[in-house]
């Protein structure tokens, strides 16, 4: 009980720390005549002014998304310039965590109504059972799991799903198509977890994403045109999509992060210096 209480409360003070840095970044950017120079140069804008800026912060509210219901915007900061041009950031302070967070069942519908697509009823079959969205799971993890390492035995048992190892001894094509799937999609995954998500109107989708840290916890501050993050990704797919190995592979490691398992969710986290790596080619 312990535990959840601190992982909750770490998560409040992530979410409020954040807030407060948007903040921060906006007075900057409303204010500080350099600070404006500077970010009007790293989005290629330097002929162009600021008018002003808003943010969603604390005061954020939810927008439509393509499944019928609201969704959050995935943008923090719309900067309005005087060539009537505005520019969505979504602001990261970490550098790596969590960037989207969804349903098994949902994520198959966002995926196929934002890029107008079919997902293959084999590759949807693998990801319900990788992450908890099978009614089955439970009887095919004691008949295929692997008992010799009892703690990831149980800890799929516990959360319902397959490892990569268990997927693989079920069934051999879904362990395969599972992680092709992932790696032929690298550039929409890539889109849905920086810039869409479930967001239906375009004008709320990010455009760059903004590694910058005021609160002191690191001296980050880098700009990424999304499109360049999205078309990166995919270019390095194949080398670079794959299981992890933790726990008989609970993850897809991706070329801008990685997708787990968390609360029975496809839980995206995004991670800079492989975004840095890729775009910088250091």
């Amino acid at each position: 009980m312990m535990e959840h209480r601190d992982r909750s409360t770490g998560w409040k003070h992530a979410k409020l720390s954040g807030h407060k840095n948007e903040d921060i970044v906006k007075i900057n950017l409303d204010k500080n005549k350099d600070f404006q120079a500077d970010f009007l140069k790293k989005i290629n804008r330097s002929d162009a002014s600021i008018i002003r800026t808003s943010i969603g912060g604390l005061h954020e509210t939810n927008v439509p998304s393509v499944n019928g219901r609201k969704t959050k915007s995935k943008t923090d900061l719309k900067v309005y310039l005087d060539t009537d041009e505005v520019i969505n950031v979504s602001i990261k302070k970490s550098l790596g965590g969590q960037v989207y967070f969804i349903r098994a069942g949902l994520f198959i519908d966002t995926f196929k109504k934002q890029f107008n697509t079919e997902i293959p009823a084999d590759v949807q079959r693998a990801i319900n059972l990788f992450w908890a969205a099978s009614d089955d799971a439970v009887d095919i993890i004691e008949h295929y799991g692997d008992r010799t390492i009892q703690k990831d035995y149980d800890l799929q048992l516990r959360h319902k799903s397959l490892n990569a190892t268990t997927l693989k001894s079920f069934d051999e094509h879904l362990y395969f198509v599972l992680l092709e799937w992932f790696t032929e999609n690298a550039y929409e995954l890539a889109k849905l977890s920086f810039s869409m998500g479930a967001v239906r109107d375009s004008d709320e989708w990010s455009d760059f994403v903004w590694y910058i840290n005021l609160l002191g916890e690191n001296d980050t501050n880098d700009i990424f045109f999304i499109e360049d993050i999205c078309n990166a990704v995919q270019d390095v797919a194949i080398s670079e999509t794959y299981y992890g190995s933790s726990y008989g592979g609970t993850t897809i490691q991706l070329p801008f992060g990685f997708v787990q398992w968390h609360q029975g969710q496809l839980q995206f986290h995004h991670n800079y210096e492989k975004i840095y790596r890729l775009l910088k080619g250091e």
